[in-house]
């Protein structure tokens, strides 16, 4: 999203995780990369100024913010920005405002198309953090002991979520979990899994299957009474 507004192609793009809740599955889930000759405060400040040494980011994929699309989250109305100004940026279901996300304001800033990469720009690896993985998939709450005991497994087996996640081979991966997980984790490696976006105050999550697509409440869309001319 950064890269659709020209203003920013100066600045070194970095990311960290904002863990501003004690949750301890949000820390780390987001990183800056670099390659250094040798690690110091010098070598790691002379790379975010010249970007020599700054290879790339990790990141959470932007849908699952909160506030990601427009929509309403009681009348379970979810849109792109494209479809809001379609509809004047006005709730199809009951003809309120819609709650503008950050999508929508990207579009509004950027002089550049999606999708545009600017030259010598840093690539970036998008990866829903292991927890979220086991918690749809195994269908409990990331902090109940049936999700810890299988996150904790593969830690002691593998180091770290980030090993686990970009690095560690698939066949060693399947003698400590199931097929399933495994399956995930390399979706997530290759950046295939597709996220349902969050919208006015609603987290994104993981679709793994079509019953996940149908969470989302289908769009009613109700016509109201303009005139009596319409009897006419």
């Amino acid at each position: 999203m950064n890269w659709r507004l020209s203003q920013l192609d100066r600045f070194s793009l970095v990311s960290f995780s904002d863990s501003h809740s004690f949750w301890p599955w949000r820390i780390g889930r987001e990183a800056t990369l670099f390659e250094l000759k040798e690690l110091s405060y010098n070598n790691l400040i002379k790379a975010l100024r010249t970007k020599e040494g700054l290879t790339g980011t990790i990141e959470v994929d932007p849908a699952y913010g909160k506030y990601h699309e427009d929509g309403h989250r009681n009348c379970g109305v979810c849109l792109t920005p494209k479809e809001s100004l379609k509809l004047n940026n006005i709730c199809p279901v009951c003809g309120k405002p819609l709650t503008i996300g950050v999508h929508h304001r990207v579009d509004e800033l950027a002089d550049r198309p999606e999708g545009f990469k600017p030259e010598g720009a840093k690539d970036f690896k998008r990866l829903i953090p292991l927890s979220e993985i086991l918690s749809k998939l195994l269908g409990a709450g990331i902090a109940t002991k049936k999700i810890w005991a299988e996150f904790n497994k593969l830690i002691d087996k593998f180091g770290s979520e980030l090993n686990i996640l970009l690095d560690a081979p698939e066949d060693e991966l399947k003698k400590i979990t199931d097929e399933k997980i495994v399956n995930a984790i390399m979706k997530n490696r290759e950046g295939k899994i597709e996220i349902q976006p969050g919208y006015d105050g609603e987290y994104g999550y993981p679709v793994f299957s079509e019953k996940d697509r149908k969470e989302m409440p289908k769009i009613e869309v109700k016509k109201k009474q303009t005139g009596l001319g319409e009897f006419i």
